[in-house]
């Protein structure tokens, strides 16, 4: 058992290696798509595609390699709390620079 999981009472918790290389593969795909759709003009399109493929990357990095997925429930909700102000944040901009 770990330190960090001796601390808190809890079990430890495991990622192989082999995960890991399977979701770097992932992420490396999908910025080689991101650089890809930036070739094709899609017009407005490209933000939502560039913006959705960048949420799904930063998903994966949350609860893969900074273990989000194995943090309490209370953290995980700080934490999608935090990325819906974000994206409020964003959404705002957006229909601010749409509009003008």
């Amino acid at each position: 058992m770990t330190e960090h999981a001796h601390q808190h009472g809890e079990k430890a918790h495991v990622v192989g290696y082999g995960q890991y290389i399977l979701i770097w593969a992932g992420l490396m795909g999908l910025t080689g798509t991101t650089v890809a759709l930036a070739g094709i003009e899609l017009g407005r399109w490209v933000i939502i595609t560039a913006l959705t493929i960048a949420s799904v990357k930063g998903f994966l990095v949350l609860n893969i390699f900074m273990h989000l997925r194995s943090e309490d429930r209370t953290f995980r909700l700080f934490v999608l709390v935090a990325g819906v102000v974000l994206l409020i944040f964003i959404c705002l901009t957006f229909f601010d620079y749409a509009f003008r």
